[in-house]
């Protein structure tokens, strides 16, 4: 059983931190930070009274870095600066960080306790929460890892100041998801909402909305054994778009999920009777906001045999979490090939 990890939606950063490292007792502080978050974010932790002690370690930015090599060089950095078992680390930064940050206190000396400050809306929503941490292996997203909670994580939006549009779409697509999955009320709030010109106050309200959703589910099933594969929706298909991506032009992961999204809602109006109306409007939202990344049909194979390599399959069958309607969640679900193919179709339709 995964401790509870606890959740402080901050108005004030430095009371924030402050209450957090008290609550974990240590010998020494450390901070994990990539060199995006070590220049725009640290600024804004570092003069908190409890930083002064605190030694950093800065990694390569961006999901390329997100790598064996970096996990050891934070393994070996916490060694040479004296960690002990009973050090703690704080990880500053997005999904990336707060990923291969949880996984390197995880695994350092069988583990060392570690905050999360995610920096970017889709590790507010996302990777900070819920306890999986990881790394990147032999091509495959988050091949290798553990379930840790972090001991804090502190959402403050003050962080999404420092963000540029492209990653507020990228964690948006995650809220959109976690509205798919939760209720009609929330998922129509979410396609209301302007993404272009952005209320910073009311997405705040909106985070924590959905940290709610995900934490919820997390609760009653935090290894992935049932009900949290509901927070697979889209990720099935855009991991896949995702890996495809690495070998071209890389996109981040919010915009692979959108597009997953688009195809595991039109397996959801083939298989489960999900209604076509909040499918067009769900897929408009995402083509007006994301674009859409370009395949052909020569792709396909390459895009199938990537979904092969999914977590959640069992003994070689891709598994998919659809939805009968908003909220009405099915896990555990399969396609032919024919469907799969079908629902790339319906994708590229959209390119067209």
């Amino acid at each position: 059983m995964m401790k509870k990890q606890k959740i402080i939606l901050s108005n004030n950063l430095h009371t924030a931190l402050q209450q957090a490292v008290a609550g974990c007792p240590h010998d020494r502080l450390f901070v994990l930070l990539d060199v995006t978050t070590e220049r725009l974010c640290w600024p804004l932790v570092k003069e908190c009274e409890c930083m002064k002690e605190a030694q950093t370690i800065v990694i390569g930015d961006t999901d390329s870095h997100k790598d064996i090599e970096s996990v050891g060089h934070v393994w070996t950095e916490l060694g040479r600066m004296g960690a002990t078992r009973h050090s703690l680390m704080v990880n500053i930064g997005g999904g990336m960080v707060t990923d291969l940050g949880g996984f390197a206190a995880s695994t350092f000396k069988r583990g060392i306790s570690f905050i999360n400050i995610p920096t970017t809306l889709l590790a507010m929503v996302d990777a900070s929460v819920g306890g999986k941490t990881g790394i990147n292996w032999n091509g495959l997203k988050n091949e290798i890892g553990v379930f840790n909670n972090a001991e804090y994580v502190i959402l403050d939006t003050v962080f999404l100041r420092t963000m540029d549009h492209q990653n507020l779409c990228s964690g948006y697509a995650e809220m959109l998801k976690h509205g798919l999955i939760n209720n009609s009320a929330m998922w129509a709030q979410l396609l209301r909402y302007d993404l272009v010109q952005p209320d910073l106050d009311v997405l705040r309200q909106m985070v924590a909305d959905s940290v709610a959703v995900k934490e919820r589910i997390v609760e009653e099933d935090p290894t992935e054994k049932g009900l949290r594969k509901a927070l697979n929706l889209g990720h099935t298909f855009g991991h896949a778009f995702e890996s495809f991506a690495l070998q071209h032009t890389p996109i981040l992961h919010g915009y692979a999920v959108a597009y997953g999204i688009i195809c595991e809602l039109y397996l959801s109006a083939r298989k489960a009777g999900f209604p076509t109306e909040a499918l067009h409007a769900t897929v408009n939202y995402i083509r007006e906001h994301y674009g859409l990344m370009t395949i052909s049909c020569d792709d396909y194979p390459t895009l199938v045999e990537l979904m092969t390599h999914d977590k959640k399959n069992t003994a070689g069958t891709i598994n998919f979490t659809l939805l009968g309607g908003i909220g009405d969640i099915r896990i555990n679900q399969t396609a032919t090939k024919e469907e799969i193919l079908e629902a790339l179709d319906f994708y590229r339709e959209g390119i067209s």
